[in-house]
């Protein structure tokens, strides 16, 4: 896929203006026509606009979401390191990176990114938008913005708000950052570094389940004195998003986005703003999520129009919307 930039003003909704913020995106490598069908993916925390590299299995030339057959788009989050305006942009008014100086951005503000990007594209319609997690968050907000651009749409291992309990983990790994000290000294965008890998490691806690780490990590050595095995795990994890470029002011600020989650906020309740979309819905729960439970997910689904629900068996949690490609080939194509 090929990379993007757009430049666009953003009023934001918990207040102030980026005058001009940089959006970063990928497409399928021939310009739109209008004749592809468009498959829009909206890409989860930590992720970026290229899903062929971080859903190899999925996207791609030949793949099941084919960049050739169709044309595919992927917006890179606001707050982001990857490109898109967030606390690792430059701040114009002080000529050095943003960092806790950036203002609170929401899930919505995004979602205007989102837009933004659409109308340059000039597409009007899209034949099949697909967001799981966080990225389910901007295909559900999007579908009640825009209700008559979508013919289908897939929400994967997410929700239309965020619950008490995803709201307790988001605030465990903001915690961790904070109780870095060189996170609140905010000298550089190596701050925060080992409150990040903290971090990153109570998030990965959350994504997979007990069946999952049992199969993965458990001790080879069944008389071993200390259990090593997952430590390492952990703390690999911690250590792999650092390397892989993300700052802690990019994180905290998107933790800050996932608490903003709520379809309903100013349009009369999630039940009322769910009713709200009129694309054919698939929704798709993992049965070992801890984050968006089934039984959580069969509730809302019901509020979607005609939708449709769709179990999945998995032994690696929440994380299973990034694993178990083939069980979601068969549903979504």
């Amino acid at each position: 896929m090929i990379r993007h930039q757009l430049i666009i003003p953003l009023d934001l909704e918990a207040g102030g203006r980026l005058d001009s913020a940089h959006v970063v995106f990928h497409t399928s490598r021939e310009d739109y026509d209008g004749k592809k069908p468009v498959v829009w993916i909206c890409h989860a925390l930590t992720a970026n606009s290229d899903p062929e590299e971080w859903w190899p299995e999925m996207v791609g030339a030949g793949k099941s979401i084919d960049t050739e057959k169709n044309f595919v788009v992927c917006v890179n989050m606001i707050g982001s390191p990857y490109g898109s305006e967030g606390p690792a942009s430059i701040n114009p008014a002080s000529g050095k990176p943003w960092l806790l100086d950036f203002p609170r951005v929401t899930v919505r503000d995004t979602v205007s990114a989102i837009i933004a990007v659409r109308k340059f594209l000039r597409i009007n319609t899209v034949d099949l938008l697909i967001g799981s997690s966080s990225g389910g968050f901007q295909a559900i907000e999007w579908a009640i913005a825009e209700p008559d651009i979508f013919i289908r749409c897939a929400f994967m291992a997410t929700a239309p708000r965020v619950s008490p309990y995803l709201g307790a983990t988001i605030e465990n790994q903001r915690m961790a950052l904070e109780a870095d000290p060189s996170f609140r000294e905010a000298r550089s965008l190596e701050g925060g570094a080992a409150g990040l890998k903290c971090a990153r490691a109570q998030a990965v806690l959350s994504y997979r389940c007990f069946r999952g780490y049992a199969l993965t990590q458990s001790e080879a050595d069944e008389d071993c004195l200390f259990a090593g095995r997952v430590a390492s795990y952990e703390r690999h994890q911690g250590d792999k998003l650092v390397k892989r470029g993300f700052d802690a002011y990019s994180y905290y600020t998107i933790c800050n986005l996932v608490d903003s989650n709520n379809v309903g906020r100013g349009r009369g309740g999630v039940q009322a703003a769910l009713k709200e979309i009129k694309a054919s819905v698939t929704v798709v729960a993992i049965d070992t999520d801890q984050i968006f439970p089934p039984e959580e997910t069969k509730v809302w689904t019901a509020w979607i129009p005609g939708a449709r629900y769709v179990e999945i068996s998995s032994d690696y949690g929440h994380d299973g919307f990034l694993l178990e490609t083939a069980k979601l080939t068969a549903i979504l194509l």
